[in-house]
């Protein structure tokens, strides 16, 4: 069994559990397989739909540039944006972003965003970073593509050093001295950062730094050895467990038998096969998956409805979502 994940903020512990799974949902909520750009029509009810229902978080992504050779453009708005718009529009939901593209931005206003998110939320920010995986934009801002896992680095330690009260550091994106200080501070005094893929980063650094993993999704026997081989490595490296999670894409059948067929990055498939899909995930490491419905055919408040009657009440049941960190 593994140990308590410590208790960042209150987004972080409504999300993750040891040992447990819990099940969140991936912005926009809508179904837009055949095109780059969704509608964005009624998310905002719709977020405020699965806030209620207790789902327990939803994910933004950090797409800046429609890239056609990618073909997905993602929930168009800036995440950070996004992110004050939903911490005024939801109470309980913790409010992901799976990833900022750490790269494309200085880190001082990665840092600021993010903070105040936390900060009028209530302590609900999940601060997914990642390296970026669209060569295509890193030209458009006169970024070196080669360098962007130096970069991740250095605008990693910028953004945790930015938590500490009138830090004074030497880093590539600048070094803040003579008694400034960098506010807001995040809301129990850092966020809470999870770590994409690799980032093009070695696997003692990822053992090493972070507040968990963020997976691609892949064969459950492969999954479970990674998650097991990096849970050891943040063992020897002397720190406490950390949570792991990935997305997964649904298309939910009316059949609620129906078997598992292969789409992009997930299934089609009825809900009882999801529920033991789910169950495997847990048993394999993963403490959260962030679903996906791009491509689902059903209705989505249809499915919102039908997925947390089925599945909430064993995988999101029987924590204290709505209260704060201590």
């Amino acid at each position: 069994m593994t140990a308590a994940f410590d208790r960042i903020n209150q987004g972080y512990h409504r999300t993750f559990r040891a040992n447990k799974l819990s099940i969140g949902l991936v912005v926009p909520l809508e179904n837009y397989a055949t095109k780059a750009i969704p509608s964005m029509r009624r998310q905002v009810e719709l977020i405020q739909l699965a806030d209620n229902l207790g789902f327990a978080s939803v994910w933004l992504r950090d797409v800046p540039y429609n890239v056609p050779s990618f073909g997905d453009a993602g929930h168009i708005y800036d995440p950070f944006v996004y992110l004050g718009l939903l911490a005024a529009q939801t109470q309980h939901i913790a409010l992901g972003v799976a990833s900022i593209v750490l790269p494309l931005r200085h880190p001082a206003h990665v840092a600021k965003a993010a903070a105040s998110a936390d900060v009028l939320s209530n302590g609900r920010v999940i601060l997914g970073v990642a390296s970026g995986d669209r060569a295509e934009e890193y030209p458009a801002l006169n970024i070196p593509f080669e360098h962007r896992g130096e970069l991740f680095r250095e605008s990693y330690q910028y953004i945790q050093k930015s938590a500490q009260q009138y830090a004074e550091f030497d880093n590539h994106y600048g070094s803040p001295s003579h008694g400034i200080d960098l506010i807001p501070k995040p809301t129990n005094g850092r966020l809470p950062m999870l770590i994409t893929g690799s980032s093009q980063q070695n696997d003692r650094w990822l053992a090493e730094h972070g507040d968990g993993w963020m997976l691609y999704p892949r064969d459950l026997n492969d999954q479970q050895k990674i998650v097991e081989a990096w849970r050891e490595r943040t063992k020897n490296a002397g720190r406490t467990i950390k949570p792991a999670m990935q997305p997964l894409y649904i298309d939910l059948s009316n059949n609620a038998h129906s078997k598992p067929k292969p789409i992009h990055l997930g299934f089609q498939l009825g809900i009882e096969a999801l529920k033991e899909y789910l169950f495997a995930l847990e048993e394999a490491g993963i403490n959260h998956v962030a679903i996906n419905l791009r491509f689902n055919k059903a209705p989505i408040e249809e499915t919102l409805q039908l997925l947390a009657e089925q599945l909430l009440p064993r995988f999101n049941a029987n924590e204290e979502n709505t209260k704060e960190c201590a």
